[in-house]
């Protein structure tokens, strides 16, 4: 049986350091949204991969409301397993707009993904960018031998490097876990429906917990 060190390393530490940041969690309040993302995948050449996605996020008005995106991004494979990236993102809710800059290295080994990011957020509510870093594990295990269903379990951290707002929280401010399946529902499209559960870290205050069902299509040319 094959054993991949390097990533089950990264995987264990991500596993812990969420584990460890969940504890407080009992007195978080908590709401369920519903997000749907339709994404188009381009491969432009041996090395290079284009993506461009848009969503649907319906939230409760005291999470700002239901919420549009679009985003555009760039993979480049720069070694077996490696790509360096970056794109930008538009954000739109009712009250405020976010125009998104960010760049990402993703390591691959098996059933193993690494992804970090570092992101510029530009708010019209802000008069600076707030920078953050995101870091994602991910394990997608094939349930079938033909590969067609896949089980997906994610735990994705993010920190406020800055405060650009005053009641930004620095250091550890959202944790992602996600599982989920995915399975091709076509010869170039894919589904993947997972759940989601969000918790957002606040100062002085019970923490935000948001479950949510999360539907994603995605179309690779």
């Amino acid at each position: 049986m094959p054993r991949f060190r390097r990533p089950r390393t990264i995987w264990d530490a991500l596993a812990a350091i969420a584990m460890a940041a969940a504890t407080p969690a009992a007195a978080a309040t908590s709401e369920t949204q519903g997000w749907m993302t339709e994404s188009l995948i381009i491969k432009a050449g041996d090395a290079n991969m284009v993506s461009l996605d848009i969503s649907e996020r319906l939230r409760r008005d005291a999470s700002n409301g239901d919420q549009q995106t679009l985003r555009v991004m760039i993979d480049h494979r720069i070694a077996t397993g490696v790509q360096v990236g970056g794109g930008l993102a538009y954000f739109h809710s009712g009250p405020e707009q976010e125009m998104r800059l960010f760049q990402q290295v993703t390591l691959t080994q098996g059933i193993w993904m690494s992804r970090t990011r570092i992101e510029q957020r530009f708010f019209d509510t802000a008069d600076e960018a707030s920078w953050r870093l995101r870091q994602r594990g991910q394990a997608s295990i094939p349930l079938d031998r033909a590969k067609r269903w896949t089980l997906v379990a994610a735990t994705e951290l993010m920190f406020h490097l800055n405060r650009a707002k005053p009641g930004d929280k620095m250091g550890l401010a959202v944790m992602r876990n996600q599982v989920g399946l995915r399975h091709p529902i076509g010869k170039a499209l894919e589904a993947q429906l997972l759940y989601m559960r969000q918790q957002t870290f606040r100062d002085g205050r019970p923490d935000a917990v948001a479950h949510i069902p999360w539907l994603t299509l995605s179309w690779k040319i």
